[in-house]
C-alpha cells in the first residue's frame, strides 16, 4: 500500500482589530500566546515555569487572552480541576487599517505589540547563537542570520514583503515526512523597514 503524503492543514490566522489589539498588547500575554503556539498546550503552572512568572499572573492573563479569542480550553487534556490551554490560531495578522488608525490608544497598543515582537525575536536569535553548538553541523550550515539593504519605494517594499510571505507559505505546503531525521521547527523572521542616513547633525 502506498503511503499518502501528509497534507498541510489550513492555517488559522487571527486578524487583529482595535479591540483585540488592545487585548493582546501586553508583554506577558504575548509571551504566553507565543509559548502555546510554539511549544503546545499547557497549564497556567507549566507556563509559569516556562516563562519564570507566577502561576497567578499566567492564570489571569490566560483568561484575558481567552476573553479576546486568542486561547481556549484543551478538552483532550487535564484531569479534575487541572485546566489546559491551547492557542486558537497559528498566527496573528495586523491589518493595514490598524496602522492607518491614528487614535492614540490604538497606536500605543500597536507600539507595545511591535516592541514585544522585536524583543521576542531578538531573544530567539541570541538563544540560537548561544546553543548552536548543540545542533548538527548540517543545521549550523543551514541556519542564516543575513541582512540586506535595498533602495525601494513603499510600493516595492510592500511587493517584497508579499513575495517573502508567499515563499514561506510554499514551504508549509510540503512539510517533511513525519519522523524525518534531523527535522526541526524552524523560525523565520522578516523585517522590512526604511532607514534614514546619518547626517552631519547626528554626529
Amino acid at each position: 500500500m502506498t503511503e499518502q503524503p501528509r497534507q498541510p492543514q489550513p492555517r488559522k490566522v487571527h486578524h487583529l482589530d482595535a479591540r483585540t489589539l488592545r487585548g493582546l498588547a501586553h508583554p506577558l500575554r504575548m509571551r504566553l500566546l507565543s509559548s502555546l503556539r510554539l511549544d503546545g498546550p499547557a497549564t497556567a503552572s507549566q507556563l509559569a515555569a516556562r516563562l519564570g512568572e507566577s502561576s497567578g499572573a499566567t492564570s489571569y492573563h490566560l483568561r484575558q487572552l481567552a476573553e479576546y479569542g486568542f486561547v481556549e480550553d484543551d478538552p483532550g487534556r487535564g484531569k479534575g480541576r487541572e485546566r489546559w490551554w491551547r492557542s486558537v490560531h497559528q498566527g496573528t495578522w495586523t491589518d493595514e487599517d490598524l496602522i492607518r488608525d491614528r487614535a492614540p490608544e490604538v497606536q500605543g497598543a500597536l507600539s507595545t505589540l511591535l516592541f514585544e515582537y522585536a524583543t521576542q525575536r531578538a531573544q530567539e536569535v541570541t538563544t540560537w547563537i548561544a546553543t548552536r553548538h548543540e545542533w548538527s553541523q548540517e543545521w549550523g550550515e543551514a541556519a542564516d542570520t543575513s541582512d540586506f539593504t535595498l533602495d525601494l519605494t513603499p510600493e516595492l517594499a510592500s511587493e517584497l514583503s508579499h513575495k517573502i510571505h508567499e515563499l514561506v507559505d510554499s514551504y508549509r505546503e510540503s512539510p517533511p515526512e513525519e519522523g524525518a531525521p534531523d527535522a526541526a521547527k524552524v523560525r523565520v523572521h522578516s523585517h522590512v523597514f526604511p532607514t534614514r542616513p546619518v547626517t552631519a547633525d547626528d554626529i
